[in-house]
């Protein structure tokens, strides 16, 4: 049997990338890529969550899913500009649709990236490397934004392979370069490696991934239980999982992760879920419906269950109100459980709009009495921009 051959295509600062096409597109002067800007809001909002920072505000310690408020107080200049989840799932699709063209084994594992399983396709394309490389200028000159491309046998290292240096750059991680490429990097880079266990294992003096690869499984396992087996594993780059496509559509919108070990990192926690609620948000709009009931789903290492869900007033198909909701559960109901399993379900789901609009209503106890215009929205942005309008609803979200 021939060896797997995996690509992982990631595309990089995907919402801001995203919008920076969008805005140039329509006049906007600046590349937003190559100044201080983040993805979360207007100019005028000081609150509300960050969704995706540049290069430039990286280095002002901005970081993802901060409230606005604290990272205009890190960097004054800052340049905010709100999210467009419909854009974002357009070139979302649009991507996925074109690198269908090269397998149709392809598992989106995110809004904005993907596993494709290249094996068993030599006949076509005799050399991976420069068909990689192919793919990611292909992306760049024909839909305006970069992409990294990771090359390996399994997933996990495709993975760890696409993430080695940032941006627009084809990286390999095959068995032969485990020693060289993986093992001198710290064990906080290794995939899934959270940060408390990064603290744990320090604590160890287990500092790099080779440290890792030669620590004892037995010992591993005394401190770590079933994530011990998964440390040694991926230390050594060992990945069974199948690239899976997923075919037909879930009862419920929903989403949820497996981890492959007991998590209680928080920060690491936080980031998933805020990724998955993108994803059951898209699902919302592509469907033309509304949600009511936002739920947020566990399984710790016992297998116990638990689910949380709070019900707005008002039906919505807004990403930024969804996204605080989630946020707000989370922050309220984990308690640092080990965490098994994480996912996002939205229900009550609905066709029917409200039927009295207010543009300028500033009070929270009139939503109940605000139409959903995110549709109207939509549509004067798509014609005149994605910063003509913004609804009264995400204005006070922000505050």
């Amino acid at each position: 049997m021939s060896e797997r051959i995996i690509f992982h295509v990631d595309v990089n600062n995907a919402f801001l990338s995203w919008s920076a096409v969008l805005l140039l597109k329509n006049g906007y002067k600046q590349d937003i890529r190559k100044i201080p800007s983040i993805i979360g809001g207007d100019e005028s909002q000081r609150h509300g969550i960050v969704l995706a920072k540049s290069p430039v505000a990286k280095k002002y310690g901005i970081v993802t899913a901060e409230t606005i408020y604290s990272a205009k107080r890190k960097c004054p200049r800052l340049q905010i500009f709100p999210p467009n989840h419909e854009f974002y799932y357009q070139k979302s699709k649009e991507l996925m649709n074109y690198l269908r063209n090269f397998t149709p084994t392809l598992e989106q594992f995110s809004v904005d990236e993907c596993f494709m399983d290249m094996t068993g396709t030599n006949y076509l394309y005799k050399d991976y490397i420069k068909l990689a490389h192919e793919i990611k200028d292909n992306i760049k000159t024909k839909f305006g934004y970069t992409v990294n491309v990771g090359i390996a046998n399994n997933k996990l290292c495709a993975k760890m392979a696409s993430d080695f240096e940032k941006p627009d750059k084809v990286h390999t991680l095959f068995k032969d370069e485990i020693e060289t490429k993986l093992w001198p990097l710290p064990v906080k880079d290794l995939f899934m490696c959270g940060k408390k266990t990064t603290e744990e294992l320090n604590k160890m003096h287990i500092y790099t991934i080779k440290d890792l690869a030669n620590t004892n499984q037995e010992i591993l396992n005394k401190k770590f239980k079933s994530q011990g087996t998964y440390l040694k594993e991926a230390s050594y780059g060992i990945d069974n999982t199948p690239v899976i496509v997923k075919k037909g559509r879930r009862q419920s919108i929903s989403t949820t992760t497996t981890l492959p070990h007991d998590e209680t990192d928080t920060e690491k926690l936080k980031g998933i879920i805020l990724r998955q609620t993108e994803d059951v948000m898209r699902q919302l709009r592509e469907k033309k419906l509304y949600t009511s009931t936002i739920a947020i789903i566990y399984k710790d290492s016992t297998f116990k269950n638990y689910s949380y869900q709070e019900t707005l007033n008002n039906p919505t198909n807004n990403t930024e109100k969804v996204l605080k909701t989630i946020v707000k559960l989370f922050d309220k109901t984990y308690s640092q459980e080990k965490i098994r399993l994480i996912g996002v379900r939205i229900s009550n789901l609905t066709t029917t709009k409200q039927t009295q609009i207010s543009l300028f209503d500033e009070n929270e106890e009139q939503d109940n009495k605000v139409d959903n215009i995110q549709g109207t929205i939509d549509e004067i942005n798509k014609k005149f921009g994605s910063t003509i309008v913004l609804p009264a609803s995400l204005k006070r979200l922000q505050k």
